[in-house]
C-alpha cells in the first residue's frame, strides 16, 4: 500500500524528490492513468518515488459544500487502485481556505518545491490551479523552468470518440448507462459500503437484500441493475440484482442500494460490500400490490442472470 502524506510541511524523507502526477483522479480512468504513466516513466528514469497529488476533500466540495454527491470512488478505494498501479506515495492534501488563496507561483514554490522537493510533474492538458484557477499548463511550464524540475503535459485521451473524463462517467451513471461508464473507466463502476440493518421486509417475500447508503458517492439513476458483488473477506464476486431508489411500493424513503445475491444464504450485516454495476434493467416503479412487485422481482432476477452470462465478474 502506498504511503499517505497529508501535510506538505512534514513530508518524510523517503517521499521527497518524487515524480508527481497531479490531478483529481476521481475514478482513476484511462486519462488519469496516462498522467500517472507519464510520471512513472520519469520516476523510473530518475530512480525517484512515484507519487500522486490529490486534494482531499476535493476543491469542488470546498467551493460548493451543499452540492449533490459527485464522487465516483471513495478515497479508500482510490488509494487501493493507485497503489495497484505502482504509486508509492499518495499526497492527499487538504483543500482549505489557505490553499484556495495561493497564487499559482506560491503553490508551486510552497507546496511542490519547498514542501515536496519534487523532481518531475505530470498533468493533463486541461489542468488549472491556483487562486481563481489562474494557472494552467503554460504557467506550470514557466515555473518548472524557474524552479528546476522537469514537466510534462498529457494530451486528450478518448475512447475513440469523446474525451474520457470524470464528468462523462458521472453523466453516464446518472443517465442509467453503467455500460458506458464501464467503457470510460476501463472496468465496472463499483459502489461500496457497510451493509446496514434495514426493515428486513425483503426476506419475508423471498428476496433478502443487503442494504447500503451511498453517502458521498454519486447517486446513479433510480432503477434495477444486474450486478456483481463481493463480500468482505471473499475473493470471488457473486452474481446479483440490485435496486437503487426509494422503494415507492412499500413506502418511500431516502435512496438506498438494495442488493439481492443469487444462491447466497447468510448474514451480511456490518460487513463491507462492493457492488459492480453491469447493466440497467428498468426504472423503479410503484406497483399496485406486493404480489405484483414480487412477480416483477422474479422477472428482474431472471433478466439479471441472462445479462451476467455475457458480462463476466470483475478481474479483481
Amino acid at each position: 500500500m502506498a504511503l499517505i502524506v497529508s501535510d506538505y510541511q512534514a513530508v518524510p524523507e523517503n517521499a521527497r524528490g518524487a515524480s508527481v502526477a497531479l490531478g483529481n483522479f476521481d475514478g482513476v480512468h484511462a486519462g488519469h492513468r496516462a498522467v500517472i504513466g507519464s510520471a512513472a516513466e520519469f520516476a523510473e528514469a530518475g530512480k525517484a518515488p512515484l507519487a500522486t497529488l490529490i486534494f482531499e476533500p476535493p476543491p469542488r466540495r470546498f467551493f460548493q459544500p451543499d452540492s449533490e454527491p459527485f464522487r465516483i470512488m471513495r478515497p479508500e478505494k482510490r488509494r487501493e487502485t493507485l497503489s495497484a498501479l505502482g504509486v508509492e506515495v499518495i499526497f492527499e492534501l487538504p483543500f482549505n481556505k489557505a490553499m484556495s488563496q495561493m497564487s499559482p507561483r506560491e503553490f508551486v514554490k510552497t507546496v511542490l518545491v519547498d514542501g515536496m522537493a519534487l523532481s518531475h510533474l505530470s498533468v493533463g492538458f486541461d489542468f488549472r490551479f491556483g487562486k481563481g484557477r489562474e494557472g494552467d499548463t503554460t504557467t506550470l511550464k514557466t515555473l518548472s523552468n524557474e524552479f528546476g524540475f522537469s514537466f510534462s503535459v498529457l494530451g486528450r485521451v478518448t475512447d475513440g470518440d469523446a474525451k474520457i473524463s470524470s464528468t462523462a462517467i458521472r453523466n453516464a451513471l446518472q443517465d442509467g448507462r453503467p455500460g458506458i461508464a464501464a467503457q470510460l473507466l476501463g472496468t465496472y463502476w463499483v459502489a461500496d459500503g457497510v451493509v446496514e440493518h434495514g426493515e428486513k421486509r425483503g426476506r419475508t417475500i423471498g428476496f433478502p437484500t443487503a442494504n447500503l447508503t451511498l453517502g458521498n458517492l454519486i447517486h446513479p439513476r433510480h432503477g434495477i441493475y444486474a450486478v456483481w458483488a463481493r463480500i468482505e473477506g471473499e475473493a470471488d464476486w457473486r452474481a446479483g440484482v440490485a435496486n437503487y431508489g426509494r422503494t415507492p411500493t412499500t413506502g418511500e424513503r431516502a435512496p438506498l442500494l438494495e442488493v439481492f445475491l443469487f444462491d447466497f444464504e447468510g448474514d451480511l450485516y456490518d460487513k463491507h460490500l462492493e457492488v459492480a454495476f453491469v447493466s440497467f434493467i428498468r426504472t423503479e416503479e410503484k406497483f399496485d400490490s406486493l404480489d405484483a412487485l414480487v412477480v416483477q422481482m422474479h422477472r428482474d432476477t431472471e433478466a439479471a442472470k441472462e445479462i451476467l452470462k455475457d458480462h463476466p465478474a470483475p478481474v479483481a
